[in-house]
């Protein structure tokens, strides 16, 4: 007999999950590319035994996720920071394999710190792809990564590799193929001397019809042409279309058009929709007459998901699917109004369903002080 779960709660689907990492695996036999999981898109720990089989380990952005993914995921543990502190310096190195400052005053700073480690150094091609300006790493006056040549020659006697981390949902592969070419002709200088080049995440090479051979040869080229390790550090390509946010409605009022409460919210739970005004992706009906608008429960007056078309009225106990929403998500909840917080339902590969965390008023007191 099923068990029925009580709503809100994120569902993962190890079997979609699954689907993606073959696409991975294959491309790491064809390439002989190393893959990291970018903790800072997906760090729900409870699939890692499933997600270690086919990726080399994980990256990082932060000290906490350096340490989560040594303990909890094991392999390769690559750190990087926008800007380190002397006493995460010093923490890092019990966990890191390798470390990636993202600037030269950083690198020089923190040396001697952590010369037994794996150094890298972000650089900002001044190139990069991204629908949003808010996320785009070569916008203007980003801090991300280092600009100066002449700076990066000064630090080059340092390092061992480097990191271009230049893509943000990067679906085009001629885009990607172009400006990699751009980064080959421009940076030879580094390239020839450094033993691995990470090209960062953002490439979604597992999206249905990708061209992956394509994207294959490409990365093949690229080490061949400067004997380099590649490392790629996907996030959402690990994850994509495997996550579900499952919520039913609480409410339906009327002004206007008809809107549907559910018992979950933009801000607390699947904030990326709200930063960059998108909407969720809920399957339905683009033809049903039936039309509304999908709405959180919290006082945030923006609080919505979307307006769509369904075959059927919705009521009151009706249960809604969130789609795709495994990455940035759960690293992005948080108990805004004291919401209940969703829990994380894992749908293992022999298709048991276990709650793996449920979230109480101790976990909001507690965050709080």
């Amino acid at each position: 007999m099923k068990t029925k779960l009580e709503t809100p709660y994120y569902l993962i689907d190890e079997k979609k999950l699954l689907h993606n990492l073959k696409k991975i695996l294959w491309l790491k036999k064809k390439t002989g590319v190393k893959v990291l999981l970018a903790l800072k898109c997906f760090s729900t720990w409870s699939v890692f035994n499933l997600i270690r089989e086919y990726l080399d380990g994980t990256t990082s952005s932060s000290l906490y996720e350096t340490r989560l993914g040594y303990e909890k995921f094991g392999k390769e543990t690559h750190a990087y920071c926008v800007g380190y502190k002397l006493e995460e310096i010093k923490e890092i190195k019990k966990y890191a394999k390798t470390i990636i400052f993202n600037s030269v005053s950083q690198l020089k700073k923190f040396y001697n710190e952590v010369k037994d480690l794996e150094i890298g150094l972000r650089i900002n091609p001044k190139v990069s792809y991204s629908q949003y300006d808010l996320a785009d790493p070569a916008r203007r006056f980003s801090r991300l990564g280092v600009v100066d040549k002449n700076a990066i020659k000064e630090g080059l006697n340092l390092i061992d590799g480097v990191m271009f981390h230049f893509n943000c949902e990067n679906d085009n592969f001629e885009n990607f193929s172009k400006n990699l070419d751009y980064i080959a002709e421009n940076y030879e200088f580094v390239l020839s001397k450094v033993d691995w080049v990470s090209l960062g995440g953002g490439i979604y090479f597992t999206k249905k019809e990708y061209p992956l051979k394509e994207f294959a040869k490409k990365l093949l080229w690229f080490s061949k042409k400067f004997k380099v390790q590649i490392y790629l550090e996907p996030g959402e390509a690990v994850i994509t279309e495997c996550g579900e946010l499952v919520c039913q409605v609480v409410d339906i009022v009327h002004n206007e058009i008809d809107i549907a409460i559910v018992d979950a919210s933009t801000e607390a739970h699947m904030l990326d929709i709200l930063i960059y005004r998108t909407p969720a992706k809920l399957k339905t009906s683009p033809e049903g007459k039936y039309k509304y608008m999908i709405a959180g429960r919290s006082c945030l007056a923006g609080d919505v998901f979307g307006i769509y078309n369904f075959d059927k009225k919705l009521k009151v106990g009706d249960i809604i699917r969130i789609q795709d929403a495994a990455g940035y998500t759960m690293v992005k909840k948080n108990w805004f109004n004291g919401l209940q917080m969703p829990s994380i339902v894992v749908k293992r590969l022999n298709g048991q369903i276990e709650v793996v965390r449920k979230f109480s008023y101790e976990d909001f007191l507690y965050n709080l002080s």
